[in-house]
């Protein structure tokens, strides 16, 4: 709730808590082991999953360790050149523009030293482990190891998003030991309460998908007057709609369009974990529509789920 949270932790739920970490961080250990085992089964899938150079961007401490509610900002380019670090999150403008396009309410945020769309980058798991230097905890840290070893320091491939959600999720588990196990998680101090003393405000922190920012502005009331928000989905955009061209290039050829091959396009956009998955949704069918363009512009054939 604004200002906090409602109530303070009671040390029955805190150990309640505590006492699931290690089963969960052995599910997480187990999911890891079978992805590594299973790697070998989506080489194809990976070399053409939104591969290809980008920016990434994420939160880091000032430890190079990962931050998710705080932290700088860092943006590192496919070939490992740092354009920022130690940026100021609240000047967020300063380094993104959001470009607009006729055919979608989805605005497209770009790096703007590098312009649009040249300044394309990319949030979420895969960013995140390609900007810090480290996660921070010994199991999470192993296991990067393990990726940068297998990949290279900065993979390319949005497929690799769902490796490093794992690692991620190995990592948040144990820092849920770490808080848990820290004597002030039962604080009695959960809430602040203030009048307005600001005007504006920017709010940015990391979510599962990647980085938020929330801009607001409000009137002497503290009425909402003026309100800018970049959300991870956002973020993503031209690298989605990249790695979508790039899927439809590989796997589609002619007229002739298999179930196979949009699922292909479904998963490419999956990687990211966008919004749009579970915010919209068409009643009775997956709401994916394939056009098939000639060379001079003309649609040649037009799918979708209802097998039109």
């Amino acid at each position: 709730m604004p200002g906090g949270v409602s109530a303070p932790l009671k040390a029955d739920q805190r150990d309640a808590i505590l006492a699931a970490v290690p089963d969960a961080h052995a599910r997480a250990a187990r999911a890891l082991e079978w992805y590594r085992e299973n790697m070998a089964s989506w080489v194809e899938e990976a070399a053409v999953f939104a591969n290809f150079p980008s920016l990434f961007m994420g939160l880091v401490h000032e430890s190079g360790h990962a931050a998710y509610s705080d932290g700088d900002l860092r943006i590192v380019g496919s070939d490992g050149v740092v354009h920022v670090d130690r940026g100021d999150p609240r000047t967020y403008s300063d380094y993104f523009g959001e470009a607009v396009e006729p055919w979608t309410f989805l605005k497209f945020p770009y790096y703007k030293p590098m312009g649009y769309p040249e300044g394309m980058y990319r949030v979420g798991p895969l960013a995140r482990v390609n900007v810090v230097d480290q996660l921070g905890t010994p199991a999470a840290d192993a296991e990067l190891a393990e990726f940068r070893w297998r990949l290279g320091r900065y993979p390319s491939s949005s497929f690799h998003y769902h490796w490093a959600r794992l690692i991620e999720i190995l990592h948040c588990i144990d820092v849920v030991g770490e808080l848990m196990s820290d004597p002030d998680i039962l604080g009695q101090e959960v809430r602040a309460h203030a009048a307005i003393n600001r005007r504006e405000g920017v709010g940015v922190s990391e979510a599962p998908r990647g980085t938020l920012f929330h801009h607001y502005r409000v009137d002497k009331d503290g009425v909402v007057v003026w309100a800018n928000l970049i959300i991870a989905t956002g973020h993503n955009n031209l690298a989605m709609n990249q790695g979508v061209l790039q899927v439809a290039r590989h796997y589609i050829k002619g007229a002739d369009v298999e179930e196979g091959m949009l699922n292909r396009l479904e998963a490419v956009i999956r990687t990211f974990d966008p919004c749009l998955s579970c915010s919209t949704h068409a009643t009775g069918q997956m709401p994916l529509q394939v056009e098939i363009v000639g060379t001079e512009g003309q649609v040649v054939r037009r799918i979708d789920r209802s097998g039109g």
